[in-house]
């Protein structure tokens, strides 16, 4: 039976989710009342290996973060190695995400100027691993090479031995006329997404839903996108270099959706594909765009991600522990994000994921 090989993978990524935070321990995160106190009561979970080996270097939300980072370099080790040899290719391209996310940080940093001491503890990454578990291609020494680098020219050089230095390249003459990194950035999204999408053509048909829940991921970084680029009245032509392709709305679709006077018309436009009423009503007392990213993250869960763990003897099981090892780590940053600017207990419980 071609489903066999995943039965292991499921067995022990099942057994490895019983750590996953409970409602309770989500809760008793809630009642503390800082990141200091967060981090205490995340010592009695399974975060509390990363948090030990932290706490002599770094303090309070500087430490939660970096256990938080080195805690999903470990979960996303162990799934790398549950899975099945022909299912590696695609988890290690969703997983390159977060190779992305260091590139971005560190030419984000180089940019502003800002050094190392500042930017190397945020990095998703921990020694002897990958970063980001892509194809194994960049270490955490690699990264660290990366981030000593001389502004974005020298970061984009020393890339230039990995896919992402030729993305980046056709892109740098532009930063250096302008200053500007959205295009790089945009470049690397749209890299990362076609790559990922290509890598699940693949094998047993079960695919499908993924590549549903990917496309719905673009969508929403595209529709994040619109709402930004309106809140801040920029004009149409830059807002059409940071759209990604391969969502279910097609760049078209978006660049007409972005013709809309402000960002309660966007949301109108946008009502027979993501119900965001609700999340305007929010944003209206806010004026945070959070809420409407909570609110699509909230509707791609419960259309798709749900959905991945009915189908348990294949690569959706694996995809199903990967983002809801994630969601909890969104959570937790969203529950120190409300406690580092006194929110309500009540809007930091409207913001999280749960099942």
């Amino acid at each position: 039976m071609p489903t066999s090989q995943y039965a292991s993978s499921f067995g022990r990524l099942q057994a490895i989710s019983l750590n996953l935070l409970s409602k309770e321990e989500m809760q008793n995160l809630m009642k503390t009342k800082d990141e200091a106190e967060m981090v205490k009561t995340l010592g009695s979970t399974w975060y509390k290996p990363e948090i030990e080996k932290a706490a002599s270097v770094f303090k309070e939300s500087e430490l939660l973060e970096v256990a938080l980072n080195r805690h999903l370099v470990y979960i996303n080790k162990t799934a790398l190695e549950a899975t099945p040899f022909n299912g590696k290719s695609a988890i290690r391209a969703y997983l390159s995400k977060w190779d992305i996310y260091n590139i971005e940080l560190i030419l984000s940093a180089k940019s502003m100027g800002r050094p190392i001491s500042e930017t190397e503890s945020f990095l998703v990454s921990s020694r002897n691993v990958p970063a980001g578990i892509s194809a194994g291609n960049i270490t955490h020494d690699e990264m660290k090479i990366i981030l000593s680098q001389t502004g974005v020219d020298g970061v984009v050089n020393q890339l230039v031995k990995y896919n992402y230095g030729t993305v980046l390249m056709h892109h740098l003459e532009t930063y250096q006329k302008t200053g500007d990194l959205g295009p790089m950035m945009s470049a690397l999204q749209n890299f990362y997404y076609q790559n990922l999408l290509e890598s699940l053509k693949f094998f047993q048909g079960d695919e499908g839903l993924i590549r549903d829940f990917i496309r719905a991921e673009i969508d929403k970084k595209n529709v994040l996108s619109l709402l930004k680029a309106k809140e801040s009245n920029l004009d149409k032509d830059i807002v059409s270099k940071h759209l990604i392709e391969g969502g279910k709305m097609t760049i078209n679709e978006l660049l007409d959706v972005y013709n809309a006077k402000d960002v309660s018309e966007i949301v109108g436009r946008i009502e027979n594909r993501f119900m965001l009423v609700n999340a305007l009503a929010q944003y209206k007392k806010s004026n945070s765009l959070i809420d409407f990213e909570v609110a699509l993250d909230k509707f791609i869960n419960s259309e798709y991600v749900k959905k991945l763990k009915n189908i348990a003897l294949s690569i959706g099981t694996i995809f199903y522990f990967i983002i809801n090892t994630e969601h909890e780590r969104e959570n937790i940053k969203r529950i120190a994000y409300g406690k580092r600017y006194n929110l309500s207990t009540d809007y930091i419980n409207s913001l999280l994921l749960v099942e």
